[in-house]
């Protein structure tokens, strides 16, 4: 995998711990203020690496794919957020969505 796809995937992981970290800021842990801004500072920085050289639209819809598949696992794992099959049909969708964005590319 080159560098660029590299980063877009390391964005979208960092917007998923980015969020993650919203979330315990919600919860009164107000530590997680600094990893919020690393976090997300980081992910808009590879993403702005990787879209250098990949497509915008395509980029783009990576990297909210993979922040939104990610940040709804860790729901689920984390928070006990519902596992109902509709809920992971539609989670599915959007990997796969995201999966065929980078094959047509």
């Amino acid at each position: 995998m080159k560098m660029d796809w590299l980063a877009l995937v390391g964005a979208g992981l960092m917007e998923v711990l980015g969020i993650w970290n919203i979330k315990r800021i919600a919860e009164g842990n107000k530590r997680a203020i600094l990893l919020s801004f690393f976090t997300m500072g980081s992910s808009l920085g590879m993403l702005s690496y990787a879209l250098q050289t990949i497509p915008m639209g395509t980029g783009y819809g990576i990297w909210t794919g993979i922040g939104t598949v990610g940040t709804a696992l860790l729901g689920i794992v984390m928070y006990q957020e519902s596992t109902d099959r509709r809920r992971l049909l539609c989670i599915a969708l959007i990997l796969a969505s995201t999966i065929a964005l980078k094959i047509i590319g």
